[in-house]
């Protein structure tokens, strides 16, 4: 028998705790065991230890830390609260994994940095489509490039549910009280200015939000790639809703001797287009993703080259295990044979400066147009 299973707390049990994290811990039982719950709704924190098969139940995460047997928190709720919530599992010396956004705030981000070296613990940002089989095969392909010439980040998505209502039951009640309700739009909108100096009636505002929440999984996987852009050398959004209520923005980064274009958006369409693909003189890879509401859509790597007179296309699956599955088999190990951890929370702070340069270009090229 395994003496080494890691005890975990979760924290926020929406729709990637639903859909995600609870199938996949319940899936590894040889490395995680479910010991703690925690949902601001009463009958939802019920309902998923029934089934589930846990006892000690929370809606305050506060109380929740202090559990004695929790090895490891997962801190899956809402991102106002997320430097609050792994704050707290720190400072009882508990490891954390938590959710992308891992704040909205540089010092949100350097407090949770304090708190995991005072107390001697693990902290990883949840970037699952860094741990992919095919994109650690990625970055060994581009390797051997002898020079980048253009690089393409998008990741143009329909909504969530569309994915979620045809292949999963996400549980949902209306129990959370309306002061809470309120207490996250205010901690949101104190949040995005202090990060950006925005109103919350500035369209980018929203922006924020989307390049922290969506957006942040692409920008991360590109600075592994290529690191840190020198600029944003422009960018535009949108002007017109989409019927989901997204922006679509598209940017051009400054890497020096190439550019990278990025681009995102939600939209009413029934697909995902998430991907990053790098072009060389005579090679290009492209890092191509699903869904990850469906756990087991392959991540492929496509290769295309030329040899001489030869053309290959390659498209090369390396598994199928998720990369949700990859991230915590990824954890255990940093856990149990203090393995490095490459998504930290000082690699995160560098996400949230390309945020801050997205944002400032977008009002600075108002300000331009302005004069």
């Amino acid at each position: 028998m395994n003496t080494n299973i890691i005890n975990v707390g979760i924290i926020g049990l929406g729709e990637v705790a639903q859909v995600i994290h609870l199938p996949v811990l319940d899936s590894l039982p040889e490395q995680y065991k479910i010991v703690a719950l925690c949902d601001i709704s009463p009958q939802l924190v019920a309902a998923m230890g029934e089934k589930y098969r846990v006892t000690n139940l929370y809606t305050e995460a506060s109380e929740l830390v202090k559990q004695a047997d929790i090895d490891a928190v997962f801190v899956l709720n809402s991102d106002e609260y997320h430097a609050e919530c792994v704050i707290a599992a720190a400072n009882e010396g508990k490891h954390v994994l938590v959710e992308k956004p891992m704040t909205l705030t540089q010092s949100e981000a350097d407090a949770i940095i304090e708190a995991r070296d005072r107390n001697n613990v693990k902290v990883m940002v949840g970037y699952m489509r860094r741990y992919a089989a095919a994109f650690e095969e990625a970055v060994v392909e581009i390797g051997g490039f002898d020079n980048i010439h253009y690089i393409r980040v998008r990741d143009i998505i329909g909504p969530n549910s569309f994915f979620v209502q045809q292949s999963s039951n996400v549980l949902t009640f209306h129990d959370i009280p309306d002061e809470l309700k309120e207490d996250k739009r205010v901690r949101a909108e104190r949040l995005v200015k202090e990060a950006t100096g925005l109103d919350a009636s500035s369209p980018y505002s929203s922006l924020y939000r989307l390049l922290c929440g969506l957006s942040s999984h692409d920008l991360s996987a590109m600075r592994e790639l290529i690191g840190m852009p020198k600029r944003v050398i422009g960018s535009k959004l949108s002007e017109i809703p989409t019927a989901s209520g997204g922006n679509f923005l598209s940017s051009i980064l400054d890497y020096g001797h190439f550019g990278v274009t990025f681009e995102t958006g939600v939209d009413a369409q029934g697909r995902f287009d998430a991907h990053i693909e790098l072009y060389s003189s005579t090679k290009s890879v492209r890092i191509q993703y699903n869904s990850p509401y469906i756990r087991h859509l392959p991540t492929e790597l496509h290769i295309v080259e030329t040899a001489g007179e030869t053309f290959k296309q390659s498209v090369v699956r390396p598994t199928l295990t998720d990369p949700y599955t990859r991230e915590l088999r990824y954890f255990y190990d940093a856990i149990t044979k203090g393995t490095e951890i490459k998504t930290t929370p000082e690699d995160y702070k560098n996400d949230l400066a390309i945020f801050k340069m997205i944002i400032d270009s977008l009002i600075e090229q108002e300000a331009a147009a302005a004069v």
